[in-house]
C-alpha cells in the first residue's frame, strides 16, 4: 500500500500568535503574562513551529530574545492574524475596539510632561489600551527588549528599528530668587565660576548629548546632581545653586529665574524609536500619535518660549 502523502506544513494559529507576543516582548516570561499561559507551554509553541517551519524564529540576544529573518517572516503573518481577530471586537456602535498593553520608556520630564497626558488623551478615547511608562535617561536600546517604544534624548544609532525626530527642547541656566538675592545674578559666562552648579551625576551619565555643562561652564563647580531632573528642579529651587534644567520644567515655577539666556542655551532633541513591526500594531500607533500631537502643541514651552 502506497503511504499517504502528506499535505502541506501549516503553522498553527496559536502558535504564531504566541510568538507574536514574545517578539514583541523579547522575554518568555512577558509574553507568557501576556497571553495568561505559563513559559513551558512558550517554550514548546516555539518548538512546535520552529518544527514547522523548519528553522529558527528567534535567537539569544542581551537581555532577552531577537527575531530571526525567518521569525520576522512568521512574525508578520502573526500580526496578520491578530489583526483579523481584532477586527471582530467592535463597540456597541459598530466602531472597531484599540485594546492591549504598549509599554515606553523615557526621560523622567518628558515621560511626566509629555507622555503622560499624551496616554491619558489616548486612554480617553480607547479605555482598553493601558500605556505603562518607564522613566530613565539612557541611549537607545539595540535589543528593545520588553520595550514598545523609547523617547530618547539625541539622534540614536539603531538597527532594525525606526527612528523618527519628535521635537526640539531647550535647557537653560536657572537660580531661584532666593539664591540670586543672597548671591547675585551673574553678568557672563566668566561669573558663573563663583557658582555651583546643579545638574547630572558625571560619571554615570550615558546620555552623549546630555554632557554639556562643561563645554560652557568648566569652571563651575558640582552642587548637588542627580540622575533625575526633578531633582536637579527641586535643589535649584531650594538654593542649592544654578541649574541647568530643561525649560519647559523649569519656566513652570514662578520662583526660578532664568540667568544669561543668551549666552546659554542648549538646544537638544528629542527622538523616538520603536520597530517596524511594532508600530504595526494599532494601540502603539494611536499612542505615537498622541505622543507627536502632544509634542507640537508643546513646541514653544519646550523651546523657553513664554
Amino acid at each position: 500500500m502506497n503511504p499517504v502523502p502528506s499535505g502541506p506544513h501549516r503553522p498553527s494559529a496559536d502558535d504564531l500568535l504566541v510568538l507574536l507576543a514574545v517578539g514583541r516582548s523579547g522575554r518568555f516570561v512577558s509574553a507568557a503574562e501576556e497571553l495568561g499561559i505559563n513559559h513551558t507551554t512558550i517554550s514548546r509553541r516555539i518548538a512546535a513551529l520552529e518544527q514547522t517551519l523548519g528553522g529558527r524564529v528567534l535567537a539569544r540576544a542581551t537581555g532577552g530574545w531577537e527575531l530571526t529573518d525567518l521569525g520576522r517572516e512568521a512574525l508578520a503573518a502573526a500580526e496578520v492574524v491578530e489583526s483579523a481577530v481584532k477586527s471582530l471586537t467592535v463597540d456597541a456602535g459598530g466602531a472597531r475596539v484599540l485594546e492591549g498593553v504598549v509599554r515606553l520608556s523615557a526621560t523622567d520630564g518628558f515621560s511626566a510632561y509629555l507622555a503622560a497626558p499624551a496616554a491619558a488623551e489616548v486612554r480617553r478615547r480607547h479605555p482598553k489600551i493601558a500605556v505603562e511608562i518607564v522613566a530613565t535617561t539612557r541611549r537607545a536600546s539595540q535589543q528593545r527588549s520588553g520595550l514598545d517604544i523609547e523617547v530618547v534624548v539625541g539622534e540614536p544609532q539603531v538597527h532594525r528599528a525606526k527612528a523618527m525626530r519628535l521635537a526640539d527642547y531647550c535647557l537653560g541656566l536657572y537660580g531661584s530668587r532666593d539664591y540670586l538675592r543672597e548671591r547675585g545674578t551673574p553678568l557672563d559666562i566668566d561669573d558663573l565660576a563663583r557658582h555651583p552648579l546643579v545638574y547630572f551625576i558625571d560619571s554615570m551619565l550615558q546620555v552623549d548629548d546630555l554632557d554639556v555643562a562643561s563645554s560652557f561652564v568648566p569652571a563651575m563647580r558640582e552642587s548637588v546632581t542627580s540622575t533625575n531632573v526633578f531633582v536637579h528642579v527641586e535643589a535649584t529651587r531650594a538654593a542649592a545653586g544654578l541649574g541647568l534644567l530643561p525649560c519647559f520644567m523649569a519656566d513652570r515655577h514662578d520662583d526660578l529665574v532664568r540667568v544669561l539666556p543668551d549666552a546659554v542655551s542648549i538646544r537638544l532633541t528629542y527622538w523616538l524609536v520603536t520597530r517596524t513591526e511594532t508600530l504595526r500594531r494599532p494601540e502603539v500607533a494611536a499612542v505615537v500619535d498622541a505622543i507627536r500631537i502632544r509634542v507640537r502643541e508643546q513646541r514653544d514651552a519646550l523651546l523657553g518660549v513664554r
